[in-house]
């Protein structure tokens, strides 16, 4: 592949930061890319944050992200209760929690929202993402959804195909309360992974892909 990079090699600690701003939000982002990492002996330590979660959202969450870092070297699971939908209304604290975050993790990656996601509250978490870790890797990972608001990606990573249908089945059966959204099913999130493994010539022909606004090689 024409200008590959690589993350991690197999055997090398990587630790990751993942935001969401809901219950599945990283896990369709972001979630055969994390299951391949493990996948080929990458040791992940993972910081999993969701900023929105209560009742059965939280009880989702927590299961779900505990699943997909079944093959982690460590893992740590937080959900937060701010109000689904409201986060530009709830800056302040946000902003505060943020802060609070940047001094207890120190991460080589971080996975967060795409900046320009039609999504008020996916916007939110992604400038915080950027106006808090400054000096940090970041890649912007997408959420397809009824506004059309999938963009033009720069990074690639192939994922096995494997790692994409155990994405898909841990989605289907933790997210119960979404299931009735008529864009959260397998044809979707199998959809779009096709689509962007035929962009980066996927050995496996699925891919997940992401923004990266400001990369530096060393």
């Amino acid at each position: 592949m024409t200008g590959a990079l690589q993350l991690a090699r197999p055997g090398d600690r990587l630790s990751v930061l993942c935001l969401g701003a809901h219950s599945d939000d990283i896990e369709i982002g972001a979630g055969a890319t994390l299951l391949s990492l493990s996948e080929r002996g990458v040791r992940l330590d993972v910081h999993w944050c969701v900023l929105s979660g209560g009742g059965v959202r939280d009880v989702e969450a927590k299961a779900s992200a505990t699943d997909f870092l079944a093959g982690a070297a460590s893992a740590q699971i937080q959900v937060m209760s701010f109000q689904d939908g409201f986060f530009p209304e709830q800056g302040e604290a946000i902003k505060q929690w943020f802060e609070l975050l940047k001094r207890r993790v120190e991460p080589d990656l971080i996975l967060t929202h795409r900046r320009d996601d039609a999504h008020q509250d996916h916007r939110q978490v992604s400038r915080l993402t950027w106006n808090t870790f400054r000096d940090h890797r970041i890649l912007e990972y997408e959420v397809p959804k009824w506004d059309g608001d999938i963009g033009q990606p720069n990074v690639y990573v192939p994922v096995s195909a494997g790692a994409l249908d155990r994405k898909i089945d841990l989605l289907i059966s933790h997210f119960a309360s979404q299931r009735s959204k008529q864009w959260f099913d397998d044809e979707t999130f199998r959809g779009l992974a096709r689509l962007r493994g035929m962009e980066c010539r996927a050995p496996e022909r699925y891919a997940e892909a992401f923004v990266g606004r400001k990369l530096v090689l060393t």
